[in-house]
């Protein structure tokens, strides 16, 4: 994706050095954040400097080359193995992310080498993986179409193209009418920031809405699908998601409006076999209670927004369970929520 005139990937390595789009600055300043070592990008992780499905993949494959290069030849095994435990702890709830350690990991006791070629091909799969989920998505437009999003599964949450939106922008390159209403995602606001400005950024029109208002949105006729991302796929289709995707699943059931997870296969854990053993996140309740702006000098800054004293719950994701959804937007097609139709497209991978 460009900005400012220039071709940018989420994330990206050179050297023994991991480059990203510092996320949590955006929309007001646009920077590049660098790791130095492992440990960096594991602290990137965690702190959401990088996030999202796919990019949290792709970083903690950097992270895992990052540790083999930085291992002595003294104790490199025992190092590199604290490292992946390290990395596997920053963002539990997120399939990519182990995903990609393994793959690194298993490359890298051939040599340090082959581990850093299996992390640039990891990013180099999500971001193709990403740009046929647009191509699939496309099919489900018409000349027109209303969509409303939730939190953001876009350019930023994949090392290029994103796969909730990326659907958007296949369609509104092909010059199709789309409008899209992007849910603000409370608390950390990601559909108002990242999602707002990626659409932004590429002229598609949008308008940012409170999370609350999706029922009334489809219940008036104004939403002609949904499409949201994934962090981890169950083997049954239980879909755990940002926080509050399993309540516009509902309403979307009630009101006959299509719900679609777009995913590439890497999300779909097949060793999970429903949304009840996928762990959910319990990130600080700062994040809830307080908020982040730009003031009307140009300063970023963090202010207040609950009532003083009053403590807070921020779990990251809820789980849908796989009757709420419509289909899977995948690289290799559009699928039913079905079991066997999930282990039909993942056992293609193996």
């Amino acid at each position: 994706m460009k900005v400012n005139g220039e071709e940018y990937r989420t994330i990206w390595m050179e050297e023994s050095s991991v480059y990203m789009i510092e996320q949590n600055l955006l929309p007001f300043e646009f920077k590049i954040h660098e790791c130095k070592t492992y440990f960096d990008t594991c602290f990137a992780i965690t702190t959401m400097i990088v996030r999202g499905a796919g990019a949290i993949g792709a970083a903690a494959g950097f992270a895992m080359a990052q540790a083999m290069l930085e291992a002595p030849n003294e104790g490199f095994m025992d190092y590199v193995l604290q490292a992946k435990e390290d990395i596997e702890a920053t963002r539990p709830t997120a399939q990519n992310l182990f995903y990609a350690t393994n793959r690194v990991f298993k490359a890298g006791t051939k040599s340090v080498d082959s581990a850093v070629k299996e992390a640039q091909l990891i990013a180099d799969e999500d971001a193709n993986n990403s740009r046929m989920i647009g191509q699939h998505g496309l099919s489900l437009f018409g000349e027109k179409a209303n969509v409303l999003t939730h939190c953001n599964a876009g350019w930023l949450a994949f090392v290029n193209y994103g796969t909730a939106l990326s659907p958007i922008y296949a369609a509104h390159k092909e010059g199709k009418e789309v409008f899209v209403y992007v849910d603000e995602t409370r608390p950390r606001g990601q559909g108002a920031k990242l999602t707002a400005w990626e659409l932004k950024n590429e002229n598609v029109p949008h308008v940012i809405v409170p999370d609350n208002s999706g029922a009334y949105l489809m219940a008036n006729k104004m939403v002609d699908m949904i499409i949201v991302g994934a962090d981890r796929i169950a083997k049954n289709g239980d879909t755990a998601n940002k926080i509050g995707t399993f309540s516009k699943a509902i309403v979307a059931k009630e009101l006959g409006v299509p719900f679609y997870v777009a995913a590439p296969t890497s999300t779909f854990d097949m060793e999970t076999n429903n949304g009840s053993e996928i762990e959910i996140e319990k990130r600080s309740e700062e994040e809830v209670l307080y908020q982040t702006g730009i003031d009307a000098n140009g300063n970023i800054g963090k202010v207040l927004v609950s009532s003083p004293g009053s403590p807070a719950y921020n779990y990251a994701f809820d789980v849908t369970p796989a009757k709420y959804i419509t289909g899977f937007i995948t690289e290799k097609g559009i699928i039913k929520p079905h079991p066997q139709s999930i282990k039909r497209i993942c056992k293609e991978d193996e």
